[in-house]
């Protein structure tokens, strides 16, 4: 299923090796899919386009 996702890493993000998240928005699926950008073929988290939104609205507030 990851093979079919279109992953993409924060801007935040460098190319110097570090902690990176990648995440699969929904399209047309419901759920959000991260997974740490090292072990690609590892371990998804999935959640709901709703848990995700209040995710990140408590991470940035005023984003």
């Amino acid at each position: 299923m990851s093979d079919q996702l279109k992953w993409f890493k924060s801007s935040y993000s460098d190319d110097e090796g570090g902690n990176c998240v990648e995440v699969a928005l929904p399209t047309p699926q419901l759920t959000v899919h991260i997974r740490d950008s090292k072990i690609p073929s590892g371990i998804q988290l999935r959640v709901t386009v709703p848990a995700w939104t209040a995710f990140i609205s408590a991470a940035h507030p005023g984003a």
